[in-house]
C-alpha cells in the first residue's frame, strides 16, 4: 500500500520563503504577484498551522525568528533544486530554441554578424539572445553563455574559444600619425569602466608605464571602439571584437604589440545542457569559427 503523503501549506511556504529571503512583505508580493496583505496572510496561516512563529513583527521591520531562519535556508535550497530539475526535465525534450547569455558587445561586435551562417546551418532552430553579460548572473533558462575569464566557474563546464589580445586601435587617419607607442603621450587614449587594467597592462609591456590613460570612459568595449573609428581618440581593442573592423578598413591598429588579457573566452553551460540538441548544434558551429579565428 502506498502510503500517503502528507504536504504542508505550500502557498503559506512560498509566501513564507520569498518574504523571508528578500526581507520583506511588499517585495516578496512583487515577486509572486500578489498583495502585500495576502502575503501577510499566508504566512499568519502557515504560522497557525506549524504552531510557532517564523517572524519577529516590529514597527517597520520583519524578522526571522531562529525557527524561521532554519525553515528558510532548507526552503530556498529545496526551491532552487527544483528550479534545476525542472531546467534538466525541459532540456530532456530535445528543445529547439537556443538561448545564449552574452554581453551586449559580443554579440554585436562578433556574434550577430555570423548568425546568418548559424541559420543557414540551422534553419529550424530558434535562436535568442540574452544580453548583460558579467554584471548579469546566469539564468538556467538559458542555453549557455560567452564569458570572459579564467575558465573557472564553479557547476559550470567551460570550453575555451578565444584569446583576448589587448591591441590599441583608432581611425586610419589617426594610426597614419602614430609612429611609435611613444606617440601615444599625447593621444587622447579611450577607457573602458569595466577594464580599467587593460590600458595600464598594454602601456607596461610597451615600456611606457609612466602613461595614464585619462581619456572619455565608456560603459563598454563596443561604445569605446565606436568612438574610436569616429576619431575621438585611440582605444583599447580586445579581441575578437575589433576584427571585423580591422579587415574593412574602420579601424587600424597603429602597432603591432598585441598583449594578452589574462584571459579567455569560454563557452559555458551547465552538464545536463550538453546533450541539449541546440546546445550540441551552437557548440560545434563556435567552436569550428573560434579554431579558424585563432
Amino acid at each position: 500500500m502506498v502510503k500517503m503523503r502528507k504536504l504542508p501549506f505550500l502557498n503559506g511556504i512560498k509566501a513564507f520563503e520569498a518574504a523571508a529571503r528578500t526581507g520583506g512583505f511588499a517585495k516578496a508580493a512583487e515577486e509572486l504577484h500578489v498583495t502585500p496583505a495576502a502575503i501577510s496572510r499566508m504566512v499568519q496561516l502557515l504560522e497557525d498551522r506549524l504552531g510557532l512563529r517564523l517572524f519577529e513583527r516590529k514597527a517597520n521591520r520583519l524578522a526571522a525568528t531562529p525557527a524561521g531562519r532554519v525553515y528558510q535556508a532548507g526552503l530556498t535550497q529545496i526551491f532552487d533544486s527544483l528550479v534545476n530539475l525542472t531546467a534538466q526535465v525541459t532540456a530532456m525534450a530535445g528543445s529547439r530554441v537556443l538561448t545564449i547569455g552574452v554581453g551586449p558587445t559580443f554579440a554585436a561586435r562578433w556574434l550577430i554578424p555570423r548568425l546568418a551562417d548559424f541559420q543557414r546551418i540551422e534553419p529550424d532552430l530558434e535562436v535568442r539572445f540574452a544580453t548583460g553579460g558579467a554584471t548579469v548572473p546566469y539564468n538556467d533558462d538559458w542555453t549557455c553563455g560567452i564569458r570572459l575569464g579564467d575558465g573557472n566557474w564553479p557547476d559550470f563546464a567551460a570550453l575555451r574559444l578565444f584569446a583576448a589580445d589587448l591591441t590599441p586601435v583608432c581611425a586610419p587617419a589617426i594610426a597614419r600619425r602614430m609612429k611609435s607607442p611613444e606617440d601615444l603621450r599625447g593621444a587622447t587614449l579611450l577607457r573602458v569602466a569595466h577594464a580599467p587594467e587593460d590600458w595600464p597592462r598594454w602601456l607596461k609591456a610597451a615600456g611606457l608605464a609612466k602613461i595614464r590613460a585619462k581619456g572619455p570612459e565608456f560603459e563598454y568595449y563596443g561604445q569605446a571602439l565606436q568612438a574610436a573609428a569616429d576619431g575621438v581618440g585611440v582605444a583599447m581593442g580586445i579581441r575578437p571584437y575589433l576584427d571585423d573592423d580591422l579587415r574593412a578598413g574602420r579601424l587600424a591598429a597603429p602597432f603591432a604589440r598585441s598583449v594578452s588579457k589574462g584571459e579567455h573566452w569560454y563557452l559555458i553551460y551547465r552538464n545536463f545542457r550538453k546533450d541539449d540538441a541546440a546546445f550540441v548544434a551552437f557548440r560545434a558551429w563556435i567552436t569550428r569559427l573560434a579554431a579558424g579565428n585563432k
